[in-house]
């Protein structure tokens, strides 16, 4: 327990937990965008290994980190169109659309690096661009903070900046208020003239976006290549903290960080000897055991709602 604590209680936990995090904020706010247009993305975990690929190879092919990066932008938009174009417009089931696309990623990624790199495992033999770090001005110069919050990769800082942008997104601007307005009652906002379809269009290329952010830091960030299946669920526990954050962003923020601690928990059990197949397990069981909470604690509020009706008096008779 002692030499536990002695790895968590140090700045380099805390750092790690904010590395670890990234993707999961990236997809969460993924999600937040596009439950909040009605139209959940179930895609994630696809769109983030598609782009995680796509950002490999193409920073390979290029020399470039930024073309990977913006390839892998492109790649995620590509996913959220055609999952746009099927659901919206030739009525897919968009649950059964998102599951197409995770099964086709999975798939498809490794009969891709076997043509690229002629391995089924990694990439590792094939030089891709890592994307810089930012080492932040008299910050990094502080103790603890400055170990904890400087020298991060660029995307750490975007992903945590997307939770402003869009709160301020779906608060503060008319897009926003469209995508409030349909998720609320989609054919009420169509009465008053706004474009449902296009509206749940762009909450999905939104959503792709920041999902194919997530999936780039995974090879260009958080390492250097690329691995069959490397985001491991990332998409799905991302889901499952939007759920528990309300679709709120700040709330889905704050989820997204107990779930990097719990992954960077994994990571310093791990270095400690802990059995592998018991460490892979806790981010997992972390987030089983927040789902069942917040499912008790949605029951317990949703019975107290239904008491407190039933125990309103009824509205007597006029006249």
């Amino acid at each position: 327990m002692d030499a536990l604590l002695n790895v968590i209680l140090t700045p380099s936990f805390f750092y790690s937990i904010l590395r670890v995090t990234t993707p999961i904020v990236f997809a969460a706010m993924g999600m937040v965008v596009a439950n909040t247009a009605g139209i959940p993305n179930i895609a994630l975990e696809g769109i983030m290994l598609i782009a995680a690929f796509v950002g490999m190879m193409t920073s390979a092919l290029s020399s470039s980190a930024w073309i990977g990066l913006l390839c892998a932008i492109l790649s995620g938009l590509l996913c959220a169109g055609i999952l746009a174009f099927f659901t919206l417009y030739y009525r897919t089931n968009v649950i059964l659309g998102g599951i197409a696309i995770n099964s086709l990623a999975s798939g498809g990624t490794v009969f891709a690096l076997y043509l690229f790199c002629h391995d089924k495992g990694t990439s590792a033999s094939v030089p891709s661009g890592v994307l810089p770090q930012v080492k932040i001005p008299l910050l990094d110069q502080i103790p603890v903070v400055g170990e904890i919050l400087s020298g991060h990769n660029i995307l750490t800082y975007l992903a945590f900046l997307s939770v402003i942008a869009v709160y301020i997104l779906l608060k503060r601007t008319p897009l926003g208020f469209h995508l409030r307005a349909v998720g609320e009652d989609a054919h009420a906002a169509e009465s008053v003239g706004i474009h449902v379809m296009r509206v749940q269009a762009v909450a999905l290329l939104i959503s792709g976006f920041l999902a194919s952010l997530g999936g780039a830091f995974m090879s260009m960030g958080y390492v250097s290549w690329f691995s069959r299946d490397m985001v491991a669920g990332r998409g799905w526990i991302a889901i499952a903290a939007e759920a528990m954050g309300c679709s709120h962003p700040i709330g889905t923020a704050l989820t997204s960080l107990l779930f990097g601690a719990a992954d960077a928990f994994s990571n310093a059990a791990g270095v400690l000897g802990w059995p592998a197949d018991l460490v892979r397990t806790i981010p997992y069981c972390v987030t089983l055991v927040g789902l069942i909470l917040f499912s008790v604690r949605q029951y317990r509020r949703s019975n107290h709602k239904r008491r407190k009706t039933q125990n309103q008096p009824a509205a007597k008779p006029v006249g």
